[in-house]
């Protein structure tokens, strides 16, 4: 018996929808496995999960908070994927963003009114991440270099940037010589619903530029052109379309929308730039799974999002409730993330066992 892949010709709308519940029902079955060796009720374990995200007031409130940086980032990441170009950097774009950020909100926002001041921090936000999206896209495009690589590189280097800063030459001379920046004035502080720490203005931004680049993708040329790239390089070669300037304004794009969500990290929920692992619970990689969850398009990717959101919300409840560590959220994420990249794979290859003749 040999194995034998072959391409799908084509695949219908209910095969992909199949697959795709499939490969989610797959990784909870593999998820219950772990849960049962760890000698814990699987089903009471993923009951506990949804219960703890989506089961009371402050659980729905705390995953719509962190749907946030989810949809914002996934759907970035969104467009990226598209082209095949693979951001595996969003967490260093989001923290660029952050710092970008952090000092024009501490360098202007004492003498600005905040009708102002927070759209420059917005502003100075995407600059951060979009220039931290550019360098991996160059060094691909000029010199051939691995993306996967270069991003994932430059999470690293980020993350030291961030930590030179807060133990630095930006300490908060308020904060009692903790690693901390002082905290922004009042007016560069996005505003809350009372007892959440949900920002109206953070959610309405997520889902528009979501729909935004939707819309982009598969209604613009400059979309066309990116799902060009991505399906045939050698199509788009022949179609005359600049690599160059399109994954280029891609990453711009890509990691200019990371940048932002670190904006809102920083002003909704922090007020003051620290340590990286304060300011992102890890959205710049559980976003990867969110974006391929969403099947690359930004609107399911609000979905997605919140769908995640609430796997992190009930990761920290199961702590409390079955006494399983941090780290179950982790492996949670790496099980789905495994099999919706096989179904992936089912709905475009044939894999058949077939008897050999001798």
């Amino acid at each position: 018996m040999t194995i034998r892949v072959t391409p799908r010709e084509e695949t219908t709308q209910g095969f992909r929808t199949l697959v795709l519940v499939g490969s989610l029902f797959a990784g909870l079955i593999a998820v219950g496995i772990v849960f049962a060796v760890r000698g814990v009720n699987p089903l009471l374990a993923v009951w506990s999960i949804f219960r703890g995200s989506f089961g009371s007031a402050y659980g729905i409130k705390e995953t719509i908070t962190k749907a946030v940086p989810l949809i914002l980032i996934g759907s970035g990441l969104a467009l990226a994927y598209r082209a095949k170009f693979w951001n595996i950097g969003a967490e260093s774009q989001l923290l660029l963003g952050a710092v970008f950020a952090t000092w024009v909100g501490l360098t202007w926002g004492p003498h600005l009114p905040g009708w102002l001041i927070i759209p420059l921090m917005f502003i100075a936000g995407f600059i951060g991440g979009a220039l931290w999206g550019t360098i991996p896209a160059i060094l691909k495009i000029r010199f051939g270099i691995n993306e996967v690589i270069s991003t994932l590189m430059l999470n690293y280097v980020a993350a030291e940037i961030v930590k030179y800063l807060v133990v630095g030459p930006w300490k908060g001379e308020t904060k009692f010589g903790y690693p901390y920046t002082d905290d922004l004035p009042d007016q560069a502080i996005l505003r809350l619903l009372p007892l959440s720490r949900i920002s109206p203005a953070l959610v309405v931004l997520a889902v528009v530029l979501a729909l935004v680049l939707t819309y982009i993708i598969f209604r613009t040329r400059f979309g066309y052109e990116i799902r060009v790239i991505g399906e045939s390089p050698e199509a788009a070669r022949y179609a005359g379309i600049d690599f160059f300037k399109t994954l280029l304004i891609t990453m711009v794009i890509s990691g200019g929308i990371a940048g932002i969500a670190g904006v809102g990290e920083l002003s909704a929920i922090h007020h003051n730039l620290s340590y990286p692992e304060t300011i992102s619970a890890g959205y710049g990689f559980t976003a990867i799974i969110v974006a391929w969850l969403g099947k690359l398009n930004p609107a399911f990717v609000i979905l997605s999002g919140l769908f995640f959101a609430g796997i992190i919300v009930g990761g920290d409840a199961i702590q409390m409730t079955l006494g399983l560590p941090a780290v179950t959220v982790s492996v949670f994420n790496g099980f789905l993330l495994v099999f919706l990249i096989a179904g992936d794979y089912l709905l475009y290859h044939r894999v058949k066992l077939v008897r050999e003749h001798a």
